[in-house]
């Protein structure tokens, strides 16, 4: 009687426990070279897929960190279509201009489910007309990682492009041809998905590092000609303005933090996407060194404004989920205090700590504000869907201080509306809206109005400036839409805070 039978002759429950056949018995990789080093390796896409197990009905993801440069997420479903494959849930970070191909794939059954954060162009304009049978769940950054903690959205198989990547699948944005910056987005997908495909336009010797995605997230790895291109990353939502009326914005918006009592030695600030918001960062500049204030940290969307002040010693440390242009990218591979962090240390209300927790002032875009301060940011004064959720829920939630900048008007049609077309983030979490024809304080703050006033900052009641746009304009003709529900707005713990019905023809 052997060791293993005496083992299951005297210890019943060790029953399972099997004999020792061989050193390479479990891993026969290991006694093969070239398999040992390059069994991820994959000659092609669709040899990827193949080894994926990915099969009909199940949930495919990729992230946005090429913004409008993407090149992975058209390409890979394309080539899922050809595959024939049917009735996929696309699970991507948000959807972009760049994504029109996909009406295609939805119109033939290949794509049946969308999860985002948001989208744009032709692609947004006919889902909003119905293209769908089943509604787009919309959901912030901080709460896709929620529902993917609490289940609710399973992703099968994540493909994610990266610039350069080992034969094991270290990888990161920051080296390469094509360098995108943070992979903030791809860092959670590569941790929750049951798969992960790696497109990479650059194999080099391992170790690859610092590696954003690690080797032990990665299953199959696929050289590509091009990932995407980094020149449209700061393009739309992330451009830089010379708008002279969204850099007045920008300047009052600046004037708001100065004397809000929360500029202060050592505070944070956030910056988020928009011309106005963005732009704040410049005129910041001339304020901190005036007053000698630094900021502690700077978070979320990183620009090339922020990589300024920090490198000027006026932002201590920059916590980057996502680089909004070519400087902020090139900074984070060389600045040790300018960190990447993933989507869930970025804003999960759910994480076991979140950094837009610490957050002291955000600056916010919007398409529209109403008089109780509800802010939509996803569907444009025609109803259709043109904008995202991103952090913007997430960060208004956390930070002390949520400044919305917007125009008055956009277009003669007014930004500050009796009733938001679409609810993103409520009320109670905005605190001051910043116009171009005034200054607006959420009630629920009368220390921040008491602070601007005495600053002889110009403060309006918000109903003022709703008068003053229709006096300007008239009342806008309501939108009118059908009863189908073509999106569903999540708020970032999952609960519907409101949903975006069908436009009518």
């Amino acid at each position: 009687m052997n060791q293993t039978e005496l083992l299951h002759e005297n210890f019943p429950h060790l029953r399972d426990l099997k004999p020792f056949t061989g050193a390479h018995s479990a891993t026969p990789w290991l006694a093969d070279m070239d398999a040992k080093h390059h069994r991820k390796l994959c000659q092609s896409l669709e040899q990827a897929v193949q080894r994926s197990g990915l099969k009909d009905g199940m949930t495919i993801s990729f992230h946005h960190a090429f913004r409008e440069g993407d090149r992975v997420i058209n390409n890979v479903v394309a080539t899922l279509a050809r595959m024939g494959f049917k009735n996929l849930t696309l699970a991507s970070s948000s959807l972009m201009t760049c994504n029109d191909a996909l009406i295609e794939h939805i119109e033939n059954g290949v794509i049946t489910r969308i999860y985002t954060s948001g989208m744009r162009g032709k692609l947004a304009d006919a889902i909003s007309h119905g293209l769908m049978d089943e509604p787009v769940q919309i959901h912030s950054h901080g709460g896709r990682v929620k529902l993917l903690q609490d289940g609710e959205l399973n992703i099968d198989v994540a493909f994610l492009g990266v610039p350069c990547s080992d034969e094991f699948g270290n990888a990161n944005g920051t080296h390469g041809k094509s360098c995108c910056g943070s992979l903030g987005y791809a860092m959670v997908d590569a941790h929750f998905a049951h798969k992960v495909v790696l497109l990479t336009e650059e194999l080099v010797p391992f170790p690859n590092m610092p590696a954003s995605l690690v080797q032990d997230q990665v299953d199959y790895i696929v050289q590509v000609e091009s990932v995407g291109d980094p020149a449209k990353i700061s393009v739309g939502a992330a451009r830089v303005t010379s708008n002279p009326r969204e850099l007045m914005i920008a300047r009052y918006a600046a004037d708001v933090i100065e004397h809000s009592g929360y500029f202060t030695q050592g505070f944070s600030m956030q910056t988020g996407s928009g011309a106005a918001a963005t732009a704040c960062t410049r005129f910041m500049e001339e304020k901190m060194e005036r007053s000698g204030v630094t900021a502690r940290f700077a978070l979320g969307g990183i620009t090339g404004g922020l990589v300024d002040l920090h490198e000027k010693g006026l932002i201590e440390k920059l916590l980057d989920t996502q680089c909004f242009d070519g400087q902020a990218a090139a900074s984070l591979a060389r600045n040790p205090n300018h960190v990447e962090i993933s989507t869930n240390v970025y804003a999960n209300p759910a994480s076991k700590a979140a950094s837009c927790d610490q957050l002291d002032v955000v600056i916010l875009s919007a398409l529209e504000i109403d008089v109780d301060f509800n802010v939509n940011v996803i569907t444009g004064s025609d109803g259709v869907m043109r904008g995202a959720s991103g952090g913007h829920c997430d960060v208004a939630a956390a930070a002390n201080l949520t400044i919305v900048v917007a125009p008055l008007l956009r277009s003669r049609i007014p930004t500050v509306v009796k009733r938001v077309t679409t609810r993103l983030t409520p009320g109670e979490s905005i605190d001051v809206l910043v116009t171009d024809h005034g200054i607006a304080v959420n009630p629920a703050r009368p220390e921040i109005r008491e602070r601007l006033q005495a600053a002889g900052l110009k403060i309006v009641d918000i109903d003022e400036l709703y008068a003053r746009a229709v006096s300007l304009t008239g009342l806008p003709k309501p939108i009118e839409f059908t009863d189908k529900i073509v999106g569903v707005i999540r708020y970032r713990d999952g609960s519907v805070i409101d949903t975006v019905r069908q436009v009518k023809e």
